[in-house]
């Protein structure tokens, strides 16, 4: 029998192949998952690596997309509602060069409850932004290599 995180995998990766090529090619892998956070691991790798060895600036972006955007369609899958889910803005700054494997951690699972709860009882769609943290805990531990924010929009269906 396969575990909850072992399931989430598999999802994403079939996901990634059918729908976001560009997302299975990145080969992200959930590393933790629960109601308040979630942590992505993107590898550093000849697909995702830039002409400095380090991790290039559209893998860095998928990893924050995955961060977010897996935890908020799970947790609408969870309730049981169809709902439309896209990203609107990114802000990005950038500390240091992700030199190795990166984690990507968002934990802003209760700012996704709030934000299904409300386009659930009001039907209209809901902008917040959240925080996805870039890390390299290899090389730096928590030491963050990059900060996204990503705006993230919901829509009851």
């Amino acid at each position: 029998m396969l575990s909850t995180l072992q399931k989430a995998n598999l999802y994403l990766a079939y996901f990634g192949f059918f729908k976001v090529p560009l997302l299975w090619l990145s080969r992200p892998k959930i590393i933790t998952m629960n109601e308040e956070m979630v942590e992505i691991k993107i590898p550093l790798r000849r697909r995702t690596k830039n002409h400095l060895n380090s991790m290039y600036l559209g893998a860095l972006v998928v990893g924050a997309d995955v961060a977010g955007g897996f935890l908020a369609a799970v947790k609408a899958k969870d309730q049981g509602r169809k709902i439309s889910l896209a990203f609107k803005g990114l802000n990005a700054e950038f500390f240091m060069r992700p030199e190795s494997d990166v984690h990507f951690v968002c934990h802003d699972g209760q700012l996704i409850d709030q934000m299904l709860a409300e386009t659930i009882a009001t039907g209209k769609r809901v902008n917040k932004d959240m925080r996805v943290i870039a890390l390299c805990p290899t090389l730096h531990g928590d030491k963050p290599m990059a900060q996204f924010d990503i705006m993230l929009s919901l829509k009851a269906k």
